[in-house]
């Protein structure tokens, strides 16, 4: 803090005394200065201006200076405010009461100039050093509100949660989660035709959309892979009807990608069964899930040429009295044969 920045408040009833003490803060280099003659007016400039350091008389009409003192230390506008005490020898016992309530120092009067150099500087380098831990403090608020945000960006609220708790997130076993892969059909063609600005601009539509899409329809979006969506149902937060509300988001994820500025078509895949879902990484974190419910979801995901819903026996009895859907016969899902599927008509 410099002192052409420094704002000073002088308050006193006595004329002389604000003249003499702002002559010799000028002096000193200290320009800024604002005057207030009794403990009223003084309070009233400190609600309507900005001081880095209030020198402030004991004995004055109406309100004195323990009252201005006292409204000033109890209102957290302007508790960190330094006041320095202005005082005769004869009110010594007044100055330690006014410590006691949160003054800084005192100013004897006479005034001499180089205790009043000494202790205006002490208590503006004292402010300065306040104003900065402040600072730093916001700033480190600022960071680990950042990564936290960043940390959800990339975690589950549960898993966060547990990492910050315990610094690790244990790996578990979860039954009967409805797994939902989605996929663009050609993708690898439309990067071959198109300009790379474009195909990422459109999927950054595409992800935003199916990010708002499964947040309503109760999913939890795991992870993009390339061109794909991986999501869950009924793994970390509640789901009442999984395979009926991953069926809901299949049709609005391909509904939105048709409405896309480059239309795209999209598969779904959806299975359930067990999953096994943890934290990989040490620097950068990363949810997962794993398992047979998983690879099969994604080959179905990837079953077929057109657009369409892909559900395998096991989702497809969850809500085969409530959905229409045709039977894609022996499925073959690598490294597990052939599974019965079915489709769901896109909307």
């Amino acid at each position: 803090m410099t002192d052409a920045g420094v704002r000073i408040l002088v308050v006193d009833d006595n004329e002389d005394n604000r003249y003499t003490l702002t002559r010799r803060l000028q002096r000193e280099g200290w320009t800024d200065l604002v005057t207030a003659e009794n403990g009223r007016e003084a309070i009233d400039r400190i609600a309507h201006d900005r001081f880095d350091l209030i020198l402030l008389d004991i004995m004055m009409p109406e309100i004195n200076g323990y009252e201005v003192l006292k409204h000033l230390k109890t209102d957290p506008a302007t508790r960190d405010i330094p006041v320095l005490m202005i005082s005769a020898l004869s009110e010594f016992e007044s100055v330690v009461r006014c410590i006691e309530l949160g003054a800084e120092d005192y100013l004897p009067k006479p005034f001499n100039p180089a205790l009043l150099r000494a202790r205006v500087r002490a208590c503006l380098e004292k402010k300065r050093l306040h104003d900065q831990e402040l600072s730093y403090l916001a700033e480190i608020d600022h960071q680990r509100r950042r990564a936290e945000a960043l940390l959800h960006a990339i975690l589950p609220s549960q898993a966060v949660g547990e990492l910050e708790q315990f610094h690790t997130v244990t790996p578990r076993r979860y039954e009967d989660v409805v797994v939902f892969f989605a996929d663009i059909v050609g993708f690898t063609a439309y990067c071959d035709l198109l300009a790379p600005e474009e195909i990422v601009a459109n999927l950054h539509v595409y992800a935003s959309t199916f990010e708002d899409v499964a947040s309503q329809h109760g999913l939890e979006k795991i992870k993009t892979i390339g061109d794909g969506f991986l999501a869950t149902a009924g793994l970390l937060l509640p789901n009442p009807d999984p395979v009926m509300a991953s069926i809901e988001c299949a049709r609005s994820t391909i509904a939105s990608a048709r409405d896309l500025p480059l239309p795209w078509d999209v598969r779904v895949g959806i299975h359930i069964g067990p999953v096994v879902a943890g934290v990989v990484g040490r620097q950068k974190f990363s949810f997962d899930i794993w398992g047979d419910t998983v690879n099969v979801a994604a080959r179905l995901a990837g079953y077929g040429r057109q657009s369409g819903i892909n559900l395998s026996a096991s989702a497809w009895e969850r809500v085969k009295t409530r959905v229409d859907a045709a039977p894609l016969g022996p499925v073959p899902i690598k490294g597990k044969g052939v599974v019965e599927a079915y489709r769901v008509a896109p909307p």
